[in-house]
């Protein structure tokens, strides 16, 4: 059988085992079974298996994985962004569209912080969605902005995905870290200055608080809840990040650091009771079973697929794309936003990246540069039909009224937006690139 034809058949399985609906990893390991038994025969489990051993068991940067989802729960059940969101709200009460620049900030500093886009997402849907709509906010305008901002976790460091993508490309997680924190706050920045001037030139979208509750707020009591509720989180982003850029402590042990002060902020903020801390750890257990189950299976498809001449096929594909390496590279971009409607970020970095980095690299482009794009990029998995997480997240926690259709048609905007700063990093690469040679 060609190897055209293999790299076709297994990744029709792994569409239609997804359509089915059965989750990611075995999909994944199932089409790397059949691949397997089709092509080079069950001889290639051997190398697969030291394949999965020498990438996610023995790979140190991964420990930072749990890690990170560690820290993310802590302070997801210490409450303390309820808080935070409300000191943001009243902050900026007398804002049109205050709801949502308070969303979009709080969400900045969450993802920060957590992330984590689940988390992020349902903890805004919870805390911001209901008051948003009760203020009389338009609800594509209120539903957009938190899906959008809350799908910033998986781009400002420190995040999960990018300690992944580290550990797939030649890149330090410092380096990622560096390189995505300007393009994550100029998307967080341009997410603020659309819904401002949505607002600004339909006030009905966005009216402000009523002058009743804010004037419930003296300025000297504003100034303590800023103090109390706002400045602990910020700390907890330069504690991780600052060790990290300044070179004290590699991302292993800044994952450490920072699950060590988000352990602080739940012990100061929360319940502190025995079943909330039991539950944190549990649901941090299960995030991080999730993604390590992922990387087996995509280690053991990208494997096979390697082994069948599945990565001469898709150079082969890539070489024939009109536009010469700038064609190519938009190509590339193009395929990881379709699987993005498709798959999540975990399986389309793990299958991607074996295949496209080498060829980036052949055509003399910056390694860095094209990851931070291919990040910004799977922004846009979260938000695209039909599979984006972030439609689903909020959709569990969204009052009645609020319709799937209504979600679909929330995100649009947003995605161009997100678009938009892909045309800004292939104009300005040194958005990517300058911090990370600045620091480090």
């Amino acid at each position: 059988m060609s190897p055209e034809l293999l790299s076709a058949l297994m990744f029709a399985a792994l569409l239609a085992g997804l359509f089915m609906g059965h989750p990611l990893p075995f999909v994944l390991g199932g089409a790397a079974v059949m691949g397997a038994f089709l092509g080079p025969g069950p001889e290639v489990f051997g190398l697969i298996i030291n394949n999965i051993y020498g990438r996610a068991i023995d790979n140190y940067v991964l420990v930072a994985i749990p890690l990170f989802i560690l820290m993310a729960r802590f302070l997801n059940d210490s409450g303390v962004a309820e808080r935070m969101f409300d000191t943001m709200r009243l902050l900026l009460s007398r804002v049109y569209g205050g709801l949502t620049i308070t969303v979009v900030i709080v969400s900045v500093l969450l993802a920060a912080t957590t992330g984590i886009v689940g988390a992020s997402i349902t903890v805004m849907g919870m805390i911001a969605l209901g008051p948003m709509l009760r203020y009389g906010y338009d609800k594509r305008l209120s539903t957009g902005v938190i899906m959008a901002s809350g799908s910033l976790g998986i781009l400002i460091p420190p995040s999960i995905m990018l300690v992944l993508m580290a550990s797939y490309s030649p890149l330090s997680v410092g380096e990622l870290f560096a390189g995505t924190l300007i393009p994550g706050l100029i998307l967080g920045a341009l997410y603020g200055l659309y819904v401002l001037f949505l607002c600004w030139w339909k006030p009905e979208l966005g009216p402000p608080v009523e002058a009743d509750e804010r004037g419930q707020y003296s300025t000297g009591r504003l100034v303590g809840m800023t103090l109390l509720y706002v400045l602990p989180p910020l700390a907890l982003i330069f504690g991780v990040l600052g060790t990290l850029f300044t070179g004290v402590a590699t991302a292993t042990e800044a994952s450490a650091i920072g699950a060590a002060l988000a352990f602080l902020l739940f012990l100061i903020f929360g319940d502190r009771s025995p079943r909330t801390l039991f539950h944190t750890f549990v649901e941090a257990s299960k995030t991080t079973v999730m993604v390590l189950f992922v990387i087996v299976g995509a280690t053991a498809f990208t494997g096979v697929f390697a082994q069948i001449g599945g990565m001469d096929v898709v150079r082969e594909l890539i070489a024939q794309v009109p536009g010469g390496p700038w064609g190519a590279i938009i190509a590339m971009l193009l395929v990881v936003f379709v699987l993005g409607m498709f798959l999540d970020w975990t399986g389309i970095v793990l299958l991607s990246f074996p295949m496209l980095l080498p060829v980036v690299d052949a055509m003399g482009f910056d390694l860095l540069w094209f990851v931070v794009l291919t990040a910004v990029v799977l922004q846009t998995s979260f938000l695209t039909p039909p599979f984006g997480y972030a439609l689903f997240y909020l959709k569990g926690v969204a009052p009645s009224q609020v319709q799937i259709t209504d979600l679909y048609r929330a995100v649009i905007p947003f995605c161009l937006l997100i678009l938009g700063v892909c045309v800004l990093l292939m104009v300005f690469p040194g958005l990517a690139t300058a911090l990370p040679e600045a620091v480090l």
